[in-house]
This record gives structure tokens, sequence and C-alpha cells, in this order.
């Protein structure tokens, strides 16, 4: 390792920490003073124009959120306040790391994003049909993607870079188990859960906050594809998910999802069995039962695919007064990176699009000018804060609750709690498999990780494997190695 050269930002000082993002103490939010962070999210999200980095290929449909539960005890957000009050909304599917032009049937997570057009402005609910994600900082992910995405020099995705990648990231796992699953490649946009994936914060009217993860339940079932199945449609129609979803809603055989919630009270973050801010794991529902909050219909095709759904411009820092953020990691760098990503492919002025705009609110503001104005930007209306002329101003009303930190500034690891670890949530998953569904998982991994060239990223994703659990692991290099004998 001697003659390896020192990383260093683009000013070309050296990086001490390429793994951790700063945060105010261990379990604190991350700290915007991280010069490394920022200059790598920024770049990442500037690396491709026009279409997005990531979540390029998409279909979305608007629709309606109607509250069937009270939740009023734990939120005091306006469009959760009473049973029977309906939101308009617009829900954008994706997959991640292809193209425009790549198929539907990948074997991807999908994005699962929500717009609630609420009368205290929208909010976004960015998330994914996964209740977990491959990493837990955002450090980590624009390296991650470029692991994933074309090869510098082939120009084709590279098996080495996406194994290699994986076994030097053992936090990675449980998403790799959830992947390459059944539920890997869902038969359509229409058959598949929704999560926000990260832990959120609800605060109600009292000013008492509790912890909160989303989960939207399919109502129509649980349908994959074999990866067979979805090479087969592939070849035959790239498109076949977008089209599904569109004939389905003209036929008006509307797609729904139950939404529902659990929730953690403030006090038990810190002493449950595994880190409640960890994008790589999930909480036990037998410990935060599911609890229903509403229904969400989609009714409705967009009339023009470009204006509403590839300027459509989701952001999670996009809350709303009763909603707010926790100190996951990886969601305090989406809090930056999503906005930034849209001023840079849409423009500053991205939110004034009929899309992205307030639907059942006014936004008042004092943001001017900037390429591709295009209302009457604001007239003569004073464009400074404070004023005597009666502009917009603040209502001294938080939106969530405070969080208490502690510790000095500094790039730490993960905090543990006494259960965490990155094998065990993949090790449990990998045991509630059927005999037949771990037969498919272990096809579905040597079928990609026989295509590695050198060995010891083979043997090393393997020990992964295996750490979650030793039969899996063994399974695995039995596969692997019967496939390369057969070349």
């Amino acid at each position: 390792m001697a003659d390896r050269k020192i990383l260093t930002t683009e000013s070309g000082a050296p990086v001490a920490d390429n793994q951790n993002s700063q945060t105010a103490g261990p379990g604190g939010p991350v700290l915007m003073q991280d010069h490394l962070l920022i200059e790598k999210l920024a770049r990442f999200e500037r690396e491709r124009i026009p279409e997005r980095v990531v979540h390029a290929k998409g279909s979305g449909a608007f629709g309606t959120f109607e509250v069937t539960k009270d939740v009023s005890r734990y939120t005091r957000a306006r469009f959760l306040a009473k049973v029977g009050k309906r939101t308009e909304v617009l829900l954008r599917f994706s997959t991640v790391a292809g193209e425009k032009g790549s198929a539907d049937t990948v074997r991807d997570p999908r994005g699962f994003a929500i717009k609630f057009y609420t009368e205290d402005g929208n909010y976004d609910l960015v998330g994914n049909n996964t209740p977990i994600f491959f990493l837990r900082d955002p450090l980590k992910f624009p390296d991650f993607i470029h692991s994933q995405k074309r090869d510098p020099y082939t120009n084709v995705q590279e098996p080495d870079n996406v194994w290699d990648f994986f076994s030097l990231s053992p936090e990675t796992t449980h998403q790799f188990v959830w992947l390459f699953g059944d539920r890997g490649i869902p038969a359509s946009y229409r058959n598949m859960d929704g999560f926000g994936s990260h832990t959120f914060q609800w605060m109600n009217a009292k000013g008492e906050g509790v912890w909160v993860k989303y989960h939207l339940k399919c109502d129509q079932g649980i349908k994959c594809l074999t990866a067979q199945e979805a090479a087969k449609i592939a070849g035959e129609n790239p498109d076949y998910c977008h089209l599904d979803l569109l004939h389905a809603i003209e036929r008006k055989e509307f797609p729904s999802w139950t939404v529902k919630v659990q929730i953690m009270p403030f006090a038990d973050a810190p002493r449950y069995r595994f880190n409640p801010f960890d994008l790589t794991k999930v909480w036990s529902q037998k410990d935060y039962p599911l609890i229903e909050v509403g229904t969400l219909v989609l009714n409705r095709n967009p009339e023009n695919y470009f204006a509403e759904i590839e300027q459509a411009a989701f952001d999670p820092a996009n809350f709303v007064p009763g909603i707010g953020p926790s100190p996951d990691k990886m969601l305090q760098g989406r809090l930056f990176a999503y906005g930034d990503a849209h001023r840079y492919r849409l423009g500053t002025n991205h939110t004034q699009l009929p899309v992205n705009k307030p639907h059942a609110a006014e936004s008042c503001n004092y943001g001017r000018d900037g390429h591709m104005r295009f209302d009457g930007n604001a007239g003569r209306a004073k464009n400074y804060e404070p004023n005597s002329f009666g502009g917009p101003a603040q209502t001294n009303d938080a939106l969530y609750a405070p969080l208490e930190l502690h510790g000095a500034t500094g790039s730490f690891a993960w905090e543990h709690h006494k259960e965490d670890s990155d094998f065990v949530q993949a090790g449990d998953l990998y045991r509630l498999m059927s005999e037949e569904e771990k037969k498919r998982l272990v096809d579905n991994i040597s079928g990609s990780l026989s295509r590695v060239g050198r060995e010891e990223i083979i043997e090393k994703s393997i020990s992964a494997f295996r750490s979650a659990d030793k039969d899996f692991g063994d399974r695995l290099t039995k596969a692997v190695k019967a496939l390369r004998q057969k070349g």
C-alpha cells in the first residue's frame, strides 16, 4: 500500500477520512462544514446532463391520498389531521442505475417518490421499494453509484466494479440479499410495496415528537419476475412497466396502496438494539407494529410526460409543519443533494414549474431572477426581508421538534447499538426464505458473481454472505465454482 497515491480534495488537500461524514457527535446530524462531503455530492450531481444522474428511467401518475385512521396524537401535519381528508398526490416510479433507454425489468431497486400537494405546501416522501439501502453514509454514495455505472474504459457496467465495491463495503450485504432475492425484479409498478426507508420525525400539536418509518403496502398483491422472465420481457418490450401503469389507469384499474407507519418514542432510540437511524437496517415489526394511516390511489395519467414527469422534482427536504428529519446520515445528505441536483438539472426556478409548485397553497418568498424565470418575477414587490411594505414574514413556529446534540465535531464511524452488525439482518432475511427462494437467490448472485475476473473479489464477496449465514456462503461457493468451471 506504500506506493499508493494519497486521496485528496479537488484543491489537492489530503483526505483524512473518506468513509464517514462529519457529524455533531457520533449520533448527531451532518455538518455543513464538511467540505469533502459537499464537494463530492455537488460534483456528483453535475456529472450527467440532462437526464437524472440516478433514477433516470421513470414513470408516474397523479392521484389522491385519503386518511383512514386518526394519527393526530403523533403529528400536527394538517393533511393527516382527520379521517376522510384527501390530498392530491403525484407518484413517480423509477429504476436507479440505468439510463433513460434501459429496460424496466432490470434487477435494481425501484424509486417510489411521492409529492403530497398539501395546504401547507408540498411534502415530498422520496423512498424506494425496499425498506433499506446499500449505505448508511452519504459520503460513500457517489463511489457506490460509480461502481454501478459504466466503466471509464470499457463503457459498460462491469461485474468486477459492482462486486469489488460490495466486497469492501460490508454494510451493503443486507440490501444485496434483498436485491438478488425474489423481490429484486417487480412484475410491475402496481405490484410492489413502497417505503420511506429513512427514519423521519413526527411532532404533534403539543410539541411532542416521535420517530417514524413509512410503509406503503400494495393492495394489488406482490408479483415478481424471475431473471429469465425479466430478460425475455426486456428484449421484447423495455418499457413494459411504464406501459402497464399507463394502460391500467386508462382502463380505470386504479392501483392503490395502504399507507402504514411504525412509531418509535424518542426515548427508545438510544437503547434500541439496532441503531434506528441506520438505513441498512429495519425496525422489527414485533417491536414497533404497523399502524394504518390512509390509502393512496393513482387515478390520472399525466397529459404530457415531459412537463409532468420528466420535469417533476422530488426533494426530501420539502417538509410541512409536523414532519421533519432525523439524524439518519443518508437522509441528511439527501436533504442537500436532491435540491442541488434539481437546481443543476432543471434550473434554480424549477420550483415554479406547474408540476412542482404548490397546488393547495401559495408560494410566498423573496426568490427572484435566475435562469428561465418565466412568471412576473414578483413585479415591483420588495425582494428583501425584513421590510416595511407588507412582504411575507416568518411564523416563529417550528416545523418539527429540536434534536438534543452532544459531542465534538469530527468524522465518526457509525454509532453502534448492542445488536448492530452488517450481517445480522441479512442473515435473518436469508433464513426467512423458503428452500426454493434460497435456491433462486443463490442462482441470481452466483450468475453475476461468477463473471468477476479477480478471484480475490469473489472470495471477499462470498465471505460477506457467509458472515450473514454459513449455509448461504457454502452454497454460493459451490454455485460460483460450478459456473466458472463451465466457462
